[in-house]
């Protein structure tokens, strides 16, 4: 009988001991880079910590939809900046009419016009000190039977340049150049919230594999409980049989088997729950195995201390965490906001200046002096070449110079804007050191639990050990006939709650070093 109860200790050391081997305090052991590798069809896939990571980058459908939130950012930015493109535009237009004669100076029956004309132009507004400009370009073709006409047919030409130059309301910044600014930011900021989402995917990954691996040693932990019940129950089998126990022990024996058989039943429960949430991160839905696929973790977790400089990790999450980041580009754009509403209330006062030239010429009719109606003695033809020549050479031109001024009387609406505007970046500035507030503690607070897990695994190792020696010391009692099977069934099932707690604990302080890393670049609490 003492031979068989040591034996059964022995066992139940060298259970825990191999339990406790697979626990982790600080991350998973680093492992080569490989491909993941299947077995079967949809069945197994052989997975470390690194792998699925990169698998839940490359297939999380959460990501993918991210992904294109900074493509369309660049697309709104460059609509916003199409507003500064030039713009070139063409006419031509050509039309014809007939009239009766109504005096004597254009002869009898029916006078017929016909005309032609087009124009090239072209304008932009420069992201520079709100200047606008145009530059246009036209010639023109008439031909008339109307009696006594000088061009017949005349041709014509002109050209035109007009700039408009704010001097206050719009020369500094303006409602167009600060969109393209805030859509700039917004650009940037599309950045980083992928990067956020991104980070946020990584760890997700981690936690989820590092539940996988958890639910998998408690299934082996329940598993070695069930094993030392069934032990015990055959151990007890053989006493009643000798006549040395009484068959109640059996009965004790048999329900606490019945008992770890459940708790084997929940853990495997775990694991395929475990699996669903992994499966969900790291899979393609379009994979025709989705749902047959299992993850069998190459990785187990090393047992290693690990200092962390609280101080430095929130200094850290101050100047880079993606959410005060995100919040200060925030109230940069209000910023702009502001200096565009500001701007706004100024007078508006502009310079303009308009320069214009034409040109003339065609068929020129000389006529007889003295005759009614009027006889063409000669003509002299000027060709369009010479008639465009004309307003690029300056000839005949026409230019201005003058300021357009308005103020409006009274309080403006956008001062009143300018009123709120103040009002809400106040608020926003509030809302940043609350922000920062929010961050220092929860950094704090994950430091601490990296502190806290670590004594817990000290602890709950402590207690595991002691757990072992008094299931020892109780399987001697029981061997010499000094216990009973309740006494030794509790401490079996302190032992089993303690190999719990343990490898709870460790999962605890590995899942808050994860988090320490995460929490100074995101948002995780």
């Amino acid at each position: 009988m003492m031979t068989r109860s040591m034996n059964h200790s022995a066992r139940l050391g060298l259970a825990a001991l191999t339990v406790l081997g697979h626990l982790a305090v600080t991350s998973v052991q680093p492992a080569k880079a490989q491909t993941p590798t299947t077995t079967g069809t949809g069945e197994t896939i052989q997975l470390t910590m690194a792998q699925a990571e990169a698998m839940a980058l490359e297939n999380n459908l959460q990501l993918k939809i991210d992904r294109l939130d900074p493509v369309l950012a660049a697309e709104d930015l460059a609509q916003a900046r199409a507003a500064f493109n030039p713009s070139l535009g063409t006419s031509f237009n050509r039309s014809s009419s007939q009239s009766s004669a109504n005096n004597a100076f254009e002869g009898s029956g029916t006078i017929t016009s016909t005309n032609m004309n087009g124009s090239t132009s072209f304008s932009q507004n420069l992201p520079w000190f709100g200047t606008n400009y145009s530059f246009s370009v036209s010639a023109s073709r008439s031909e008339s039977s109307r009696l006594g006409a000088t061009f017949n047919p005349s041709l014509g030409s002109g050209l035109q340049f007009n700039i408009t130059q704010p001097l206050l309301q719009g020369f500094k910044i303006d409602g167009t150049r600060n969109q393209v600014k805030t859509l700039e930011r917004r650009r940037t900021m599309a950045d980083v919230q992928l990067d956020e989402r991104i980070v946020i995917t990584r760890v997700q990954a981690q936690f989820a594999y590092l539940q996988l691996v958890a639910a998998r040693n408690q299934r082996d932990v329940a598993a070695r409980n069930l094993e030392l019940a069934n032990q015990q129950l055959k151990d007890n089998q053989a006493r009643v049989e000798v006549g040395t126990m009484a068959p109640i022990d059996i009965i004790e024996a048999e329900a606490e088997v019945a008992s770890r058989e459940e708790n084997v039943i929940r853990a495997e429960a775990s694991i395929a729950a475990a699996e669903d949430s992994l499966r969900a991160l790291i899979l393609s839905p379009t994979r025709a195995d989705y749902w047959q696929v299992r993850f069998e973790p190459t990785e187990q977790i090393t047992l290693q201390e690990r200092e962390v400089d609280v101080d430095g990790a929130i200094a850290t999450a101050l100047r880079e965490r993606t959410d005060i980041v995100v919040a200060r580009s925030n109230i940069e754009i209000a910023d702009d906001g502001l200096r565009v509403t500001r701007n706004s209330t100024l007078p508006t006062l502009n310079l303009t200046f308009r320069y214009s030239a034409s040109g003339s010429g065609g068929t020129q009719n000389f006529f007889q002096e003295g005759v009614f109606p009027p006889v063409i003695a000669s003509t002299s033809v000027r060709g369009f070449s010479s008639v465009l020549g004309d307003s690029f050479k300056n000839n005949l031109p026409t230019w201005s110079v003058g300021f357009q001024a308005s103020y409006p009387i009274g309080k403006s609406s956008a001062e009143a804007s300018l009123a709120r505007q103040q009002i809400a970046r106040e608020q926003q500035d509030t809302a940043l050191r609350a922000l920062e507030l929010r961050i220092t503690t929860s950094v704090r607070t994950v430091g601490r639990d990296v502190q806290t897990n670590f004594q817990r695994v000290r602890v709950t190792r402590l207690a595991r050990e002691r757990a072992e020696r008094q299931l020892d010391a109780e399987q001697k009692k029981f061997a010499v006939g000094l216990s009973s099977t309740f006494t030794l069934q509790q401490r079996q099932r302190d032992l089993a709650t303690a190999l719990v707690n343990e490898l709870n604990a460790t999962i605890d302080y590995n899942r808050s070093l994860i988090e320490f890393d995460a929490v100074q670049k995101v948002p995780i609490r």
